[in-house]
């Protein structure tokens, strides 16, 4: 699996771009994927296409927007972009505008760049880590952050997601969660994480459910799998719940299972909630 160090290159990186709107920012994100060799200009229209289809469900955490499209053959290897903006622009998000840092993810496949959402997610999460990454003030700097002292940190985040990982893909085992809390029913549940296109913005909530499905003890009973809308909803009747954001929830519909609404997808507080919810617990 790649590592976040392997899919942003110094120069995908721009801080502090000025753009007058949403549409320019995604265009800022997307022209460094072209410069970089990730993809070619038309990934850029896919992308706001996107949220011009399915709304601002990208704007995944306060501040921050995480624009992608599905695989297509405008994208020419897994790649990333950062754009930290000069100023905050607008994506029409309920609770998470306005936007000041967007990240562009060029994905050939669902699978090869899984690992290092997953160490972004974590990173997102730490506050401290956010505040390093708004005060850098070059690319070198912000990349430095992202990788740690002496770049432990990213192969640190990548090892725990590799091996969080492993132990969800070994489901099954019946033991009763260590700290006290009541398994569920069925030996194995499965929870879905559903975004536009399965291959961003799913696999962030994706990692924040397992890690609180780890806090609780229940990794081997409850496996989380991200997808898109249309494979959702063939894939409702094998869940227990969907974890989605607004925009997506709406797309949805009334499909058969309980679809919770996430506003932060870095946020482990609120994915707890909406868990004890989900199981009454």
């Amino acid at each position: 699996m790649a590592a976040l160090n392997d899919l942003l290159p110094k120069a995908a990186v721009r801080l502090d771009v000025r753009v007058a709107d949403w549409q320019e920012a995604i265009r800022a994100a997307g022209g460094l994927l072209v410069e970089t060799g990730a993809t070619t200009d038309g990934y850029t229209a896919e992308m706001i296409r996107n949220v011009e289809e399915n709304g601002p469900y990208l704007v995944i955490a306060p501040g921050f927007a995480f624009a992608h499209a599905r695989p297509s053959p405008a994208v020419l290897r897994t790649g990333m972009s950062w754009v930290r903006l000069e100023q905050p622009v607008e994506f029409g998000h309920e609770s998470n505008d306005p936007v000041h840092l967007v990240v562009g993810l060029a994905a050939e496949d669902s699978g090869a760049h899984t690992a290092a959402m997953a160490a972004l997610a974590q990173l997102l999460a730490d506050p401290a880590t956010g505040q390093a990454l708004q005060d850098a003030t070059d690319a070198e700097a912000l990349l430095a952050v992202l990788a740690g002292p002496d770049g432990e940190r990213d192969d640190r985040v990548q090892e725990e997601a590799v091996r969080e990982q492993a132990v969800h893909e070994q489901a099954g085992d019946e033991r009763r969660a260590g700290n006290g809390q009541p398994v569920p029913a069925k030996a194995v549940h499965k929870i879905l994480t559903v975004c536009g296109n399965g291959v961003g913005t799913s696999l962030f909530l994706k990692n924040t459910l397992e890690q609180v499905l780890d806090r609780w003890g229940w990794s081997r009973h409850v496996t989380v799998e991200a997808t898109d809308t249309i494979s959702a909803k063939g894939k409702a009747s094998e869940a227990v719940a969907i974890l989605t954001s607004r925009e997506i929830a709406r797309t949805l519909g009334e499909i058969g299972v309980p679809v919770k609404v996430v506003e932060d997808f870095t946020s482990g507080p609120e994915v707890d909630r909406i868990l004890r919810d989900t199981y009454d617990v």
